[in-house]
This record gives structure tokens, C-alpha cells and sequence, in this order.
């Protein structure tokens, strides 16, 4: 498990020259985020990919606003029935829950969250203030998106350079 964290956290100079950047150095809390992070987007299962780990983090902490978001429409009873608020955030839910499980699965996960965010905007049409939600949230689904591919194209050249 920390072998992962040492490969990754390897200055950018050649093995045993002095490099400018300092090490990085992960604490033990970052540690075990990092790694739970990435177990669960499946980077086991191949080469490891921030750009997953960082779209299951973004996916999982918006399940919970997800879940609050029809806790509201259920409580305001802005919809008729009522109930309807409580299976438009589960069905949401479930939609992010594939979402996640599909993160180990090629880019199926990245897909279905694109299509989350599209929908979680959308309920800004039943719930006004869900659109502030809906705008940090794809914003910040989009700063991974970009920097994850950007930090996995890195460490790929990294990698080639070291062999």
C-alpha cells in the first residue's frame, strides 16, 4: 500500500540525483484517503488514474446533497405527491451510485457522471437554490476532470522517462 504512494511521490529527477523540487510527502491521513480513493475508483485493476480517484470523491460527496436535495423537495412539497421529491432523489442517488461502480470500468463512470451533473442542474427547475449546488458542483467536476487527466498524462511521461 505505500509502495503506491512512493512511486508516486518520487522526485521528477532521475533515481539518486539531487533535484530543486522537494518530495513530496503524503500524512498518514492524506495517505489513507489517497489509497481508499483509489481502491474504490478500481485502480487495482490497472494502471492507477487520479482523474478516476478524484471523480469518485466528487460523485461520492454529492450522493449526500443528492439525498438532502429530495429530503427538500419532500419536506417543502413542491411537488404533488410529495412523494415524488423522495424518488427523484433516490433515482438521482442510484444514477450516481452506477456512476461509481462504473469507475472501475473503462469510462463508463466518467460518462455517468457527466450525465449526473447535467441532471443535477436540471433540478434547479424544482428546487431554484439546488442550482447553486448544481454550478459548484460541476465546476468542481470539471477542475478534476481537467486536472486529474492532466496529473495522469505526467505521471505516464514520468513513468516513460524512468524506463
Amino acid at each position: 500500500m505505500g509502495d503506491r504512494v512512493n512511486r508516486m511521490t518520487q522526485p521528477a529527477g532521475a533515481a539518486g540525483e539531487p533535484n530543486d523540487e522537494p518530495e513530496l510527502r503524503l500524512s498518514p491521513s492524506e495517505t489513507v484517503a489517497h489509497n481508499s480513493a483509489m481502491r474504490i475508483s478500481g485502480a487495482r485493476r490497472g494502471p492507477q488514474s487520479t482523474q478516476k480517484a478524484l471523480a469518485s470523491i466528487v460523485l461520492g460527496f454529492e450522493l449526500i446533497v443528492v439525498v438532502l436535495i429530495g429530503l427538500t423537495l419532500f419536506g417543502l412539497g413542491t411537488l404533488e405527491p410529495r412523494e415524488l421529491g423522495l424518488y427523484l432523489g433516490g433515482g438521482l442517488a442510484v444514477v450516481i451510485i452506477a456512476g461509481l461502480i462504473g469507475m472501475r470500468f473503462g469510462r463508463v463512470g466518467i460518462t455517468l457522471g457527466w450525465v449526473v451533473h447535467g441532471l443535477m442542474l436540471l433540478t434547479a427547475v424544482l428546487l431554484p437554490m439546488a442550482l447553486i449546488v448544481g454550478i459548484l458542483f460541476t465546476a468542481l467536476w470539471v477542475y478534476c476532470m481537467v486536472k486529474g487527466s492532466q496529473m495522469d498524462r505526467d505521471r505516464a511521461a514520468w513513468i516513460a522517462s524512468q524506463q
